[in-house]
């Protein structure tokens, strides 16, 4: 990566591990860092844990696996006109979501309450906390000892009761100052992914319409374009072209809006890009179109009363779970009743955020439902 701008991360100017390690081999420090990502269980877990739909309602929907790898696609190719660290950018995108609890965003609203007298649940904590310490596959460390840039741009947000607990890794939110462009990146590639993508799979489940969608400004123009340049498309082919363009007119404003902001300040390394206001930006025009999707996807996807079940059901089920390890820890696995008396309810929350949409439903029946097999 001899083309990188000044200001990215490089492995050079990485601020390193939390144990030190002899440099990689035939690869940089942030291809390691993704490379002991994909290898680890929780990315493995993540083919069978939500992004909008509860893994058994389909094939075909979307999972945090292939959002996480579509993000580390949509963000590989902005980095690479920003003259950014490709690699770093895809490290962060595949770590993103490790720590995401069982049924998407339901199942972390519901871990949150039943952890609120313990200090609470968020999930880019969690999905720190995996490659910090609960990831088990290295004789020298605990977790995956990744990069402090990599670890950085894993917590988007975190909460300030929490960030004071976290030291160097989450100092710039006590100081008020931005990540790595990179990382900066990584978060809005994850807009990109999931505005665009839930569209899809909401098409797909028949909860939301074309009819509906041609009201919203961002899919109208694209859908306008693709039937124009293709007059004869329909089916499938007509919804892909459309979601298709929109990335492409989403990513391209992303990397001619951010150029321009970047050239305005000038930054000449690293420290500049974090005194900096956020530097990876949309358009204001796109900024305001991205604002109508979601708005839209809120209150016609989220919120469908089919999904609005979905969700019921899965925040009873985590509920349910927590409940009874709560009143005996008996009830869990050896491992985590061990973990128990080092971690206290957190081991409670990390066993249930670990769990697949399926493990977690399996664990409801073996708990609560008496099988006469």
């Amino acid at each position: 990566m001899n083309d990188l701008a000044p200001y990215a991360v490089s492995s050079a100017n990485s601020r390193g591990r939390l144990i030190k390690e002899a440099p990689p081999i035939g690869r940089s420090e942030f291809q390691r860092d993704r490379d002991r990502v994909i290898h680890s269980t929780a990315f493995r877990r993540l083919e069978y844990k939500t992004q909008v739909f509860v893994n058994h309602e389909g094939d075909l929907f979307r999972t945090r696996l292939t959002h996480s790898l579509e993000v580390a696609q949509i963000g590989r190719s902005i980095a690479r006109n920003l003259k950014l660290n490709e690699d770093l950018v895809e490290a962060i995108a595949l770590a993103h979501d490790l720590g995401h609890t069982p049924f998407g965003h339901a199942g972390q609203d519901a871990l949150n309450d039943c952890m609120k007298e313990y200090g609470g649940f968020e999930h880019n904590l969690q999905s720190l906390r995996v490659v910090d310490v609960l990831e088990e596959q290295y004789g020298a460390f605990d977790g995956l000892n990744l990069c402090f840039e990599t670890r950085e741009g894993i917590l988007k947000h975190v909460s300030r009761k929490n960030v004071e607990k976290l030291g160097e890794v989450g100092e710039r939110f006590l100081i008020n100052q931005r990540p790595s462009l990179e990382a900066q990146l990584a978060n809005f590639a994850d807009e990109i992914a999931y505005n665009t993508h839930d569209v899809d799979d909401g098409l797909r489940s028949g909860f939301i319409t074309m009819s509906q969608l041609e009201k919203i400004e961002i899919f109208s123009r694209h859908l306008w374009q693709v039937k124009r340049d293709y007059p004869n498309i329909g089916g499938r082919r007509l919804i892909h072209e459309t979601i298709r363009g929109m990335i492409n007119s989403v990513a391209t404003d992303l990397t001619l809006q951010s150029k321009s902001n970047i050239e305005n300040v000038r930054p000449k390394g690293i420290d500049e890009i974090r005194s900096a206001p956020c530097l990876i930006r949309f358009s204001e025009k796109i900024k305001q179109e991205q604002q109508e999707l979601k708005t839209f996807l809120y209150d016609n996807l989220y919120r469908h009363f089919q999904v609005t079940r979905m969700s019921n059901k899965a925040q009873h089920t985590i509920e349910m779970l927590f409940n009874a390890f709560n009143s005996d820890i008996r009830l869990l696995p050896t491992a985590y009743q061990i973990k128990f008396s080092q971690y206290g309810h957190q081991a409670i929350a990390d066993y249930i955020a670990g769990m697949t949409d399926r493990f977690a439903i399996r664990e409801y029946q073996r708990l609560f439902i008496i099988s006469e097999s």
